[in-house]
């Protein structure tokens, strides 16, 4: 008979209480995924200024509580506890870094701020009357717990038995700022003790992703592809070597995705709802984007889109080299969501130049973001990289096609279409290369004209799964590893 784990997963956002992209919703599905398997799982996470306490249902748990940090500096954290979708979520608030910021991570004492959670956290298991299996470490912020973890528990029987993974979300980011600002002769080794909390520029030079990658009894990352190429040094962001020297602790999950949320047939932010058996109603949603969006409205001509951080990763800079030829095209193109100022400056002026053919909404929209799914029939996702992507996944869900590049997670579940054999779910491209990106979107619209063929395309992809189920049965195979590996060491 398994053991039943008791699971603390630590995350710099959860949604719907705070998002700043794929992340969030990682955070709201993964204890639900451990919990369906009979573990239980509660969830750890800053409480934000963005965050409503009172119509969140946040209660006060323990209100200015001492904790120590290196250097013997005292300070005084507020604990908060909810209720949400059957889980247990704890909130960590320093009002000075956290609830009195409008943000969640645009701060440039990003490196003090989750210096200080990563202490509270620790704290908070202590407190804690039940005993804690795994703690389960999310993406740089929570990068310092391993490493604590290693050190307080020589001499803490509470957090003695306590294993830790590692999942690298993103490796680009490591610390709160870039790490390739700090100069190679000041970049932290991962190995020594911690600077002073007060002494601020040391802070800030600590590499929390390197420590955690060092000191975690097993690493994990997002999708099989990621797990490969970040043991290389084109992809491994200064930490490829580190990551070979303990490959055989490091697992490729890929992510899944909330299939209760993300559900056209229930989804209550759509005009129209559709399953896979009968998608008709996609038209309706179709034309009301159209009108939303301010653009011609047209059954017939395919609508391509985009939702996602405005970034250099997400391939914006090819989307901006084919941007006239491809608006040339038959097509409409709509894009959702907020980031980079001077990708959205040109987006603004393409608007203006394509005012019948494209439309923008420059801001993050979680409310109406499916949406977008539902009303376009065909996703982009240029990607320079993608360590998953859900994108692609919640695109299939809702019948919109993907068009992306071949990298990270894309990689694992994007197929491109076989026209003969009536195989693949979508349209590839490999090189990060305009031109590619282009002859891809030419493939899918030429696709799109014979519509039994399209019609065929869009059933495979709404009926094939990505939900937690597989994923979160690896993660408990991988959970059960750690445990094992905690006990003979590193």
């Amino acid at each position: 008979m398994k053991k039943i784990l008791t699971i603390a997963c630590v995350f710099p956002e959860i949604d719907p209480f705070s998002k700043a992209g794929g992340l969030g919703d990682f955070g709201r599905s993964f204890p639900r995924a451990m919990q369906a398997l009979g573990h239980r799982a509660f969830a750890i996470t800053p409480l934000y200024g963005v965050i409503n306490k009172e119509s969140s249902s946040i209660t006060s748990w323990k209100l200015q509580h001492p904790c120590i940090l290196p250097g013997n500096k005292q300070i005084f954290v507020d604990y908060y506890v909810s209720e949400f979708e059957g889980v247990t979520i704890y909130f960590i608030d320093v009002p000075k870094f956290f609830s009195t910021r409008p943000t969640i991570y645009n701060a440039s004492d990003n490196s003090q701020r989750f210096f200080v959670f990563d202490v509270a956290v620790l704290e908070l298991i202590r407190l804690l009357e039940e005993s804690v299996d795994i703690v389960h470490c999310n993406d740089w912020h929570c990068g310092l717990l391993p490493y604590l973890l290693h050190g307080q528990g020589q001499s803490d029987d509470k957090l003695r038995s306590i294993a830790s993974v590692f999942t690298i979300h993103n490796l680009t980011f490591q610390m709160g700022k870039n790490w390739w600002n700090i100069h190679k002769k000041n970049r932290d080794a991962g190995r020594t003790p911690l600077p002073r909390f007060g002494d601020k520029r040391a802070v800030e030079r600590i590499n929390f992703a390197r420590r955690a990658i060092v000191w975690a009894d097993a690493l994990s990352t997002v999708s099989e592809t990621y797990a490969n190429e970040i043991l290389t040094e084109e992809s491994g962001e200064g930490l490829s070597r580190m990551l070979s020297r303990r490959r055989n602790r490091l697992s490729g999950i890929l992510n899944g995705i909330d299939y209760e949320h993300y559900n056209p047939a229930t989804d209550p932010g759509l005009f129209a709802r559709y399953n896979s058996s009968d998608w008709s109603s996609k038209a309706v949603n179709k034309a009301e984007l159209q009108k939303m969006m301010n653009l011609p409205v047209s059954g017939d001509i395919p609508l391509l889109a985009m939702a996602t951080r405005i970034t250099e990763q997400k391939g914006f800079d090819l989307l901006f080299e084919i941007l006239g030829e491809l608006l040339s095209e038959n097509l409409q193109l709509v894009v959702f969501g907020a980031g980079e100022e001077r990708y959205e400056k040109m987006l603004r002026s393409a608007m203006k130049k394509f005012s019948t053919k494209m439309a923008a909404n420059l801001a993050f929209d979680s409310l109406n973001v499916t949406k977008v799914y539902a009303g376009s029939d065909m996703f982009l996702m240029p990607s320079r990289f993608e360590p998953c992507g859900l994108g692609q996944l919640i695109s299939l869900r809702y019948g919109s096609v993907p068009i992306a590049r071949a990298t990270g997670g894309i990689a694992d579940t994007v197929i491109e279409m076989g026209a003969e054999d009536q195989s693949g779910n979508g349209f590839v491209f490999y090189n990060y290369d305009s031109a590619d990106f282009l002859s891809s979107i030419r493939r899918a619209l030429v696709a799109y004209g014979d519509k039994s063929l399209w019609n065929s395309l869009v059933g495979r992809g709404m009926r094939e799964s990505f939900s937690w189920q597989i994923p979160a049965k690896k993660y408990e195979k991988l959970f059960y590893s750690a445990i094992e590996y905690h006990k003979i060491g590193k």
